[in-house]
């Protein structure tokens, strides 16, 4: 059963199809990994940004965040780009997870309040090891989401992203970083970490957050 009524022979917006697949496996299992899905406008819109950036647009990753971010390349090793929400060369990448987040507030009631996001460059042997990206009760992410701008990747490069179940003895699940791919997890619960690759690897990591800002304090910085 669709969750937008038809009205007058209206059909649902196109993104929804796509939204409730998402919902759906995020209400089931908490994790959602969708091959080729994001959409090409969106998909092109974040290449031609990441191509007109070029490599010395990117930073070496942290870990932590705000003034408790450091660098240890043994358990991190790659570069990072911030995207900001306001500019115009992202604006259809915005605009969509922005559509993302309110059908999931009404789908499945998470209160997310805004989105943050940036590049991911992996160089051939760079790696991040097993990790989480939001620690039970004490973070405001709610879901990670992340996709993947690598055209022609082959099983043999490598790179993937492990997803490990949180049920003891299940086994992890691989997902290669192939152009367009779409994966949601719920950030509290799914432990995982990004395998060397043999070429160069791309791609957007994000996070929708609930609003935990007290007095006047805004919460997080990056």
């Amino acid at each position: 059963m669709s969750l937008t009524p038809l009205t007058h022979g209206r059909l649902p917006p196109a993104d929804d199809a796509l939204f409730e697949r998402i919902a759906g496996a995020l209400e089931t299992r908490g994790l959602a990994v969708l091959p080729a899905a994001l959409p090409e406008a969106i998909t092109q819109a974040l290449l031609d940004d990441l191509a007109a950036r070029g490599e010395d647009a990117f930073e070496d990753a942290g870990i932590g965040r705000g003034r408790d971010t450091t660098t240890n390349p043994f358990v991190r090793r790659n570069r990072i780009a911030w995207i900001d929400e306001h500019d115009d060369a992202t604006r259809a990448w915005t605009e969509w997870t922005t559509r993302l987040r309110g059908y999931l507030n009404r789908r499945l009631f998470l209160g997310l309040f805004s989105f943050e996001s940036h590049y991911s460059l992996y160089e051939p042997g760079d790696f991040y090891k097993r990790h989480v990206d939001a620690f039970r009760g004490q973070s405001n992410r709610v879901l990670s989401l992340v996709t993947y701008l690598n055209a022609g990747w082959r099983p043999d490069q490598g790179g993937e992203l492990v997803i490990y179940e949180p049920e003891p003895g299940t086994p992890s699940l691989r997902v290669s970083p192939t152009l367009g791919t779409l994966v949601v997890f719920l950030s509290e619960v799914f432990a995982h970490e990004v395998l060397p690759a043999a070429r160069t690897r791309y791609g957007v990591a994000g996070w929708f957050r609930v609003n935990a800002s007290i007095n006047g304090n805004i919460d997080p910085p990056r």
